[in-house]
């Protein structure tokens, strides 16, 4: 499964879907061919069995994703977009896999707005995060939902409402990047080590990383507590009933690794 097209790269590296934004001449902005590529990917990697985690980086070492492509009209045309949002990705909702940003440079606009849409990030140092749609007259749209329920409330409305860059290393401090690291001469140091944090993920059976996600993400969506404990997760009854639940604990007691088969 590996190609590209209307500058998208993609490429599979075990378990993991890699997506990597190759318009290094627009800062990696994204046009609406870009926009629906990835949500074919996107769509792809949800049904496929070959695939548990996907990781989003850019190309090059000066952007992740600069957010539309200010050079085509179209780009700001909001039914240009595919329906799952801003990279395909941004107003996905139903998806149990995770995936990882890699952040190898400036994520500003709907760059940032792909960095929450992910369950997890790794940045270089130099990366930079910004929402700056208020400083050209518009607001950052979906990405300040997603903003607002992940950040503590100020430090939501200082990125939003400043419209203010944010280095790595108060992105960090805010919870926006797990983890920040060291590019030395290395290029591709965020790739790499989202790599890693994918393939510790696929350690785990999949139907349980399903179930670990599906049961946060579905639980966060109700009102209270008591409520996400009372809800029913079809993923996590399907890994309940599973021959991988049973493998797992076989394992254990046999002091040997588990043989998934994502089932």
């Amino acid at each position: 499964m590996d190609g590209e097209l209307a500058g998208i790269r993609w490429e599979t590296t075990d378990r993991t879907l890699v997506l990597t934004i190759d318009r290094q001449d627009r800062r990696n902005a994204l046009d609406p061919d870009a926009h629906h590529q990835l949500a074919s990917l996107f769509d792809s990697f949800a049904e496929s069995d070959a695939h548990l985690v996907a990781i989003v980086t850019g190309a090059g070492d000066r952007a992740f994703c600069a957010g539309s492509d200010l050079t085509v009209a179209a780009a700001l045309d909001r039914a240009n977009l595919p329906e799952t949002g801003f990279a395909g990705l941004a107003e996905r909702f139903d998806l149990t896999k995770p995936v990882i940003a890699a952040v190898n440079g400036d994520a500003i606009g709907g760059g940032m707005e792909i960095v929450l849409a992910c369950d997890l990030c790794v940045a270089v140092p130099s990366a930079r995060f910004a929402l700056p749609e208020p400083r050209v007259g518009l607001a950052a749209s979906g990405g300040l939902h997603r903003l607002v329920r992940q950040l503590p409330h100020k430090w939501a409305m200082e990125f939003a409402l400043t419209g203010r860059i944010f280095t790595a290393d108060e992105a960090a401090a805010m919870g926006v990047v797990n983890r920040i690291v060291p590019a030395g001469d290395r290029s591709g140091a965020a790739l790499a080590a989202a790599i890693e944090m994918a393939a510790m993920i696929c350690e785990g059976a999949p139907l349980a990383v399903r179930a670990t996600k599906e049961m946060m993400m579905a639980g966060l969506d109700l009102p209270e507590l008591r409520a996400a404990y009372a809800a029913r997760y079809p993923t996590f009854e399907a890994m309940l009933e599973s021959h991988d639940a049973a493998e797992g604990r076989a394992a254990f007691l046999q002091k040997r690794k588990p043989r998934w088969q994502g089932s």
